[in-house]
């Protein structure tokens, strides 16, 4: 009679747990929500996380707190996001360096985005633009290779961090033309900038958002820029695609990630309630103010697009051997 009373008992916490956990995710958020960063404030990223963290608090009734955790490419964000509770209270609000190519770059399997990160959708995409110094004797794209090229190794590249997308694409091109110059990384974008103002470098690949102030007043010049149209913000600067390059389509994107293991209900839920978020005008106008497009994906086609990026990029991390320090 106790085996029965025991095994009774268990039957029953175990139909209690399973009842329990679609009712938890039909009324989740019942709290605040921790979307993590993997920047410092500031950034593109952290303005991504922070536009959307005030309308998901808005529309879904629950704060939604943004915490930077910064360093080591975005590795020590992603591992901590990655081990925590698939229950929809800790989102991850990444980008192409800490998502896709951390871990590869670093040699450790600290992560790896097909098994711990559950994409829900694509918040933005940036497009980066080829800008040089004014000194440079290069007035449009085709100059600017045939200097590369009879220079090699003269001219330098200012690079945000090694394995961010500008430094990717960077390696890309010379890899794929066969020219060759000089890659200076900095410690984030604004040092590089300032290097390439001052003329210590001779130009960059650079995000529109960070470079459009300095094109404008006219610190830098502007040659190219990556994405399969013009950007609205420099619309006389012509695309690679449109001079020949299609293969130079480069561009940081910033999307919303769950741990693998999310309930369904939540990851609909928060698709959903992003899709609404990302048509408001007055949201695409913040972005667009970022230098950004807001941009909404399917979870499966925003995972189909992150495999294509995976193929795209990783070769070319480990051709170059790119690595940490």
């Amino acid at each position: 009679m106790r085996f029965f009373a025991i095994a009774g008992i268990a039957v029953t916490a175990l139909m209690t747990a399973l009842s329990s956990a679609p009712v938890a995710a039909q009324q989740w958020p019942a709290r605040s929500v921790k979307l993590i960063v993997p920047y410092p404030a500031g950034g593109n990223v952290d303005g991504a996380a922070r536009i959307i963290a005030d309308k998901l608090q808005t529309m879904l009734g629950q704060p939604f707190i943004v915490e930077n955790k910064a360093g080591a490419g975005g590795l020590i964000a992603g591992e901590a996001f990655a081990k925590s509770t698939p229950d929809g209270y800790t989102l991850f609000v990444g980008a192409n360096g800490p998502v896709l190519f951390a871990p590869e770059i670093a040699k450790r399997d600290a992560y790896n985005w097909k098994r711990d990160f559950l994409p829900i959708t694509s918040i933005s995409m940036t497009p980066l633009v080829l800008e040089v110094h004014p000194s440079v004797a290069a007035k449009d794209l085709k100059e600017f290779f045939d200097l590369a090229r009879r220079e090699p190794g003269k001219m330098t590249m200012a690079s945000p961090g090694a394995g961010t997308t500008n430094h990717l694409l960077s390696e890309l091109v010379q890899s794929t033309l066969g020219i060759q110059w000089v890659t200076a990384h900095y410690r984030g974008n604004a040092p590089a900038i300032n290097d390439l103002i001052g003329g210590q470098v001779q130009f960059a690949f650079d995000q529109i958002s960070v470079g459009l102030p300095f094109i404008k007043n006219g610190n830098v010049r502007a040659l190219a820029v990556t994405g399969s149209h013009r950007a609205s913000w420099i619309p006389d600067v012509p695309t690679f695609a449109e001079l020949g390059y299609k293969e130079f389509d480069g561009q940081t994107f910033t999307g919303l990630f769950a741990p693998a293991g999310t309930p369904a209900e939540i990851v609909t839920k928060l698709h959903d309630t992003m899709a609404t978020i990302l048509k408001d005008p007055a949201i695409v106008e913040k972005f667009n103010t970022l230098g950004a497009e807001a941009v909404t994906m399917t979870p499966a086609a925003f995972e189909s697009y992150l495999e294509a990026e995976d193929a795209k990029w990783i070769p070319v991390v480990r051709k170059a051997n790119i690595k940490t320090d």
